[in-house]
């Protein structure tokens, strides 16, 4: 691990160009997905790796997201080298698109039925080392890429304080030693309550008010009763905020950083994480460096390699404050992938969203936005039909222009065409 900042970027646009110099050693294979705690799942995590993905079945992340929408999106930047798992394969348009404009063959996908997925993983022998989003219940941990003791603890909102740089004060309340009763909760407002491993927003709640915390206070009992938590942190709030980054880097066994990029990052008034925007200067990290050498360090003492993505806020006096630590691929990873072919072009300003909408077939969208396509200007990572009207289709994308202005430009031309955000 050396010491120095000067810190290089990666130079291809795919996972299996960041993965490459690790994987040589054993049969390594991606997981796209993430595990969940849904009924339609056939291997959920409510046992050891425990996950707060919803409290009741009609808030939990829906089939269409955790198997179609959210891993193909990953595999559209996967590349050649570096096979994946999926459990829904992508229509057949949306790889020949994908084909033309990442350049990858797509050969490397491996369709497993999701009623059986983790059987077949534990099983295969070709499929020896599963890097994983998230740990799973039910995939052996001699399978796991990276120790799933140590990722779960990695990822767990408790394991800010060990990493070694600066985080706003917290405090830990494990419900394995206390009850719900035991929360010190404060009057001093606003603080924040995150569950240990909540996902997208979910488990993290923003307490203005004592509306807001009755309202939290309910949301941990629901999770409780169903043994779906198993700890809280009680956080201060960063006051004075002007930005709000998710800096993204990869780690290799021997804890030297790749830099990937650092987005701002597009949030809900509720803490739901909507999209990001990234301009792709060469210096737009250098701010970061130094986090990015620490954590490295403790990432390597604890066994893991691969995508890391912390979310610092930066207040007015210039300080910055690392308020979560996903060590793993991240929602807007992929944009951030977008940088070699987009600065080739001469696109510096890029914007990724999961909001985005448009009626018709895919075959009927490619074609209405054949130009943006051709140009660039508008990059589709992921598709799904929308649960509500089966007419519309989902749209994950990427706009990009050389300046943000042009960016802003292209989104009102595309929304005339049809092209929607919803959010």
């Amino acid at each position: 691990m050396t010491d120095t900042h000067d810190f290089q970027y990666f130079e291809v646009g795919s996972f299996s160009h960041l993965f490459r110099n690790e994987v040589n050693d054993a049969k390594h294979t991606f997981l796209m997905a993430y595990p969940c705690t849904a009924s339609w799942s056939h291997f959920p995590n409510t046992k050891k790796y425990i996950i707060q993905d919803g409290n009741v079945e009609e808030k939990k992340v829906g089939y269409d997201k955790i198997r179609q929408k959210e891993p193909w999106k990953n595999l559209a930047v996967l590349g050649d080298d570096l096979s994946g798992i999926v459990t829904d394969t992508p229509p057949e348009t949306l790889v020949m698109y994908w084909k033309e404009h990442f350049g990858h063959r797509y050969e490397n996908i491996v369709q497993l039925h999701h009623e059986t997925y983790c059987h077949d993983i534990n099983k295969r022998d070709d499929l020896e080392k599963i890097i994983t989003l998230f740990p799973y219940d039910h995939i052996a941990p001699d399978k796991h890429a990276v120790d799933p003791d140590k990722h779960y603890y990695l990822l767990s909102k408790t394991a800010l304080a060990d990493m070694g740089v600066h985080y706003p004060h917290y405090k830990v309340f494990d419900f394995s030693e206390v009850g719900l009763d035991d929360v010190e909760v404060r009057y001093d407002f606003p603080y924040l309550i995150k569950a240990s491993h909540g996902l997208s927003g979910e488990g993290t709640y923003i307490i203005r008010n004592e509306k807001d915390l009755e309202y939290c206070l309910s949301e941990l009992k629901l999770y409780l009763e169903l043994k779906l938590v198993d700890a809280v942190v009680v956080s201060d709030f960063v006051k004075n905020e002007v930005q709000n980054y998710c800096v993204q880097f990869y780690v290799n066994k021997s804890g030297d950083p790749t830099l990937i990029g650092a987005t701002n990052q597009l949030v809900s008034a509720e803490g739901v994480h909507l999209g990001g925007f990234i301009h792709y200067h060469p210096d737009n990290m250098t701010k970061f460096h130094h986090k990015v050498a620490v954590l490295s360090r403790f990432l390597r003492k604890h066994g893991y390699f691969g995508v890391v993505g912390v979310d610092i806020l930066e207040d007015r006096d210039g300080q910055l404050h690392m308020i979560d630590a996903n060590i793993r691929v991240n929602g807007s990873t992929p944009l951030c992938l977008q940088r070699p072919t987009l600065l080739a072009l001469g696109k510096e300003v890029a914007k990724y969203s999961t909001d985005y909408q448009m009626e018709g077939s895919l075959d009927e969208v490619l074609v209405a936005l054949r130009a943006y396509l051709d140009r660039k200007d508008f990059i589709i990572l992921s598709v799904g039909q929308n649960r509500d009207n089966p007419k519309i289709l989902d749209i994950y994308g990427i706009v990009a222009g050389e300046t943000v202005e042009e960016m802003q430009r292209l989104e009102q031309e595309l929304e005339s065409k049809g092209l929607k955000l919803v959010s």
